[in-house]
């Protein structure tokens, strides 16, 4: 232990006197979640919406209010009869554009049906999906008015109908951004996890000072625990940092446990930084261990982890790929526990492959390190 203790004070106090180290593992961090936190938004409102009214009724009226008051819409132009409504989606000056034609309101009086038109900017098909189901609903939900007004001019009593009463648990207000902050946790402590450990040792080697420590009587676990449990304790810290700007700037609160919270993150950054360790056996640069680290870290955690794009979706073959990828089961517990408040029982299988993953990477830099050593 009294071996181990003195690799690890010294790699503290190199860390504490290296102002760029001590950026990349705090300062770093809580600038990628400003930056990606504001930057990244799925949610879509205030769309920008052409009218083209050409009744000019009360009906009319009340249809282009249901769209701007649902807040998903806001009023960008008004065209004339004569003005070419495809020239406003190329101008970017709207992203739809609603047409209300002439005889709207006699139509709906004459109950033979009335139409509307949406044209809709395709350019951006996630965008676009949404607003057309923002739109389906809006229409439905002015369809409903307009026949139980019918129905009463009529004499009648409309009382056989579907009451729907969704209700949304964990994120009622379906903001994205309690989606995408817990995902980016992962992602940041995954990149800084890697690059930091990844860019000590390498460093070292740079300055020669790596082959005194090859000289002192250490054996590969104690150089590699030495080696990591400073960076361990300082990407806790830095963890606790940015859950805390989560939850002061995006309102983001964790509803479940912090000591099963604690745990999951212990385990997700023991692999980080054993992965970080890996690289640096390998490489001999700080550039290329930077962009080893870079490809091996930031890109899977992105694309591969289902932080932005769903898992269920993509190729057979490209699944696989996926389970070798530890944000992958890492942001399943963090958002289990964020913001379904879950303990840790659901996610015993996460655990267990962030445990061999951890095993395996933790294992194999202890052995590279061993064999130069040797």
């Amino acid at each position: 232990m009294r071996k181990l203790r003195a690799v690890a004070t010294k790699e503290l106090k190199q860390v504490l006197r290296d102002p760029l180290s001590l950026l990349t593992l705090i300062g770093f961090p809580a600038f990628m979640l400003l930056l990606y936190g504001f930057a990244l938004n799925f949610d879509v409102r205030h769309v920008g919406l052409a009218v083209q009214d050409l009744d000019h009724s009360r009906p009319s009226r009340d249809v282009i209010s249901a769209f701007v008051n649902s807040t998903y819409f806001d009023v960008a132009a008004t065209p004339g009869p004569a003005e070419d409504l495809t020239r406003l989606l190329e101008r970017r000056v709207a992203k739809a554009v609603l047409v209300i034609p002439e005889g709207f309101a006699s139509d709906l009086a004459a109950a033979r049906g009335a139409q509307v038109q949406l044209l809709l900017d395709g350019s951006d098909s996630l965008t676009a999906t949404t607003v057309l189901g923002y739109a389906d609903a809006i229409v439905a939900e002015s369809n409903v008015r307009v026949l139980g007004q019918a129905v009463t001019r009529a004499g009648q009593r409309l009382d056989v109908g579907i009451d729907f009463e969704p209700r949304v648990y964990y994120n009622p207000e379906l903001r994205s951004v309690r989606f995408l902050v817990p995902g980016l946790v992962g992602l940041i402590m995954m990149l800084t996890g890697v690059l930091s450990t990844a860019l000590s040792v390498v460093r070292e080697k740079e300055r020669g000072t790596i082959e005194q420590i090859r000289m002192a009587p250490l054996n590969g676990f104690e150089l590699i625990a030495g080696k990591t449990l400073p960076y361990l304790g300082l990407s806790l810290v830095a963890t606790a940092f940015i859950l805390a700007m989560a939850w002061a700037i995006f309102g983001v609160e964790i509803r479940g446990s912090l000591l099963d919270l604690f745990a999951a993150t212990l385990l997700y950054l023991l692999g980080a930084l054993g992965f970080g360790l890996l690289i640096s056996t390998l490489v001999n640069s700080q550039a290329l261990a930077f962009q080893i680290g870079l490809l091996g870290s930031l890109l899977p955690a992105l694309l591969l982890s289902g932080f932005v794009f769903q898992i269920r979706l993509m190729p057979v073959w490209l699944k696989a790929i996926t389970y070798l990828v530890p944000a992958r089961y890492y942001l399943v517990i963090l958002r289990g526990i964020i913001l379904k408040g879950a303990s840790l029982a659901p996610y015993w299988d996460q655990m267990g492959y962030l445990a061999l993953y951890v095993t395996a990477v933790l294992g194999l830099a202890t052995v590279r390190m061993t064999r130069r050593e040797g």
